[in-house]
């Protein structure tokens, strides 16, 4: 099979990052962007608008992405849910975002996600499956263990060890794409929750200490960009939802490289206080990044 294959031979060609990642070391090999903003909030228009407006106030994509890099987009498609349910994020974005790194010069721009309803019927009910083809990007599947490797997380105290999907550990880039949505475990799914997608064995998670574990795989490797989709906002009866009943529209957006700034902030856009989130707190605590937004340079943009 010619995913099977690129999957083996991008892991072959990718020994030095191998050698860190078999240690947990990715904060020795990935170097952050400096940016002219600690986050961005755009409100007012389309997804697609919003997000060309957003990363134009951060430099660009090419900020991001260098040419001839290998990028991975993880938005969250858990859910067999037609978009206007709001459990996944909005593919308008999907699609902007892949082309924003097509354009700055990605050699390929990959989509995954370990799904919780049948993956088939989330790529394509989703609307995501058409975006990312119709942008010119890869969706590959993330629903066998075969596709998971283990990675330590030294800095973890109730999650120390996890098997990450291997697109994601070879990627050049790796861009956060959560939806803003109400759950029923951590009352919020945004950027770090987002993140469980990456993984294959979320029960461990949940019987566990769901927050701790959370903030702990957020000290192994964070984005190197995160975009908070809050066009439609799911307020109840998430994470999967019942109805367009449980969604509101709040044409919104956020962009930063800061993941517990960027779920600080998307908790105040829903109406919660950070604090009773309670994985946002912890992953502040482990200094994951920084929950003080008065002190943060932020851009806010009206479309």
């Amino acid at each position: 099979m010619d995913r099977r294959n690129f999957f083996k031979k991008s892991i072959a060609a990718s020994v030095t990052v191998g050698s860190y990642l078999a240690f947990g070391r990715y904060d020795e090999v990935l170097a952050f962007p400096q940016t002219p903003f600690d986050l961005v909030a755009i409100k007012g228009g389309e997804p697609d608008v919003m997000f060309d407006k957003g990363i134009e106030a951060l430099g660009g994509m090419k900020v991001f992405v260098k040419k001839g890099q290998k990028v991975v987009v993880k938005p969250n498609i858990g859910w067999d849910v037609t978009p206007e349910r709001a459990g996944n994020t909005n593919p308008k974005l999907v699609g902007r975002v892949i082309k924003h790194c097509l354009d700055a010069g990605a050699k390929e721009v990959y989509v995954v996600d370990n799904t919780c309803d049948e993956w088939r019927r989330c790529y394509s009910n989703s609307g995501i499956e058409r975006a990312v083809k119709d942008a010119g990007g890869k969706i590959i599947p993330g629903n066998s263990e075969s596709y998971y490797h283990d990675v330590k997380i030294p800095k973890g105290k109730s999650l120390t060890s996890a098997k990450e999907h291997e697109i994601i550990l070879n990627a050049d880039v790796f861009i956060n794409l959560p939806v803003l949505k109400n759950h029923s475990g951590t009352n919020l799914t945004i950027s770090m929750k987002n993140l469980m997608g990456n993984v294959w064995d979320r029960r461990f998670w949940h019987r566990t200490d769901l927050h701790q574990c959370i903030a702990d795989f957020a000290t192994y490797r964070k984005p190197d960009l995160n975009i908070v989709d809050a066009y439609n906002v799911m307020k109840s009866n998430g994470p999967r939802g019942v109805s367009v009943e449980d969604v509101v529209t709040m044409k919104a957006q956020l962009i930063s490289t800061d993941i517990v700034a960027i779920d600080t902030a998307a908790a105040k856009l829903f109406g919660m206080k950070p604090e009773d989130v309670h994985y946002i707190q912890i992953a502040a605590e482990m200094k994951v990044g920084r929950m003080d937004l008065d002190k943060l340079n932020i851009k806010r943009i009206t479309v």
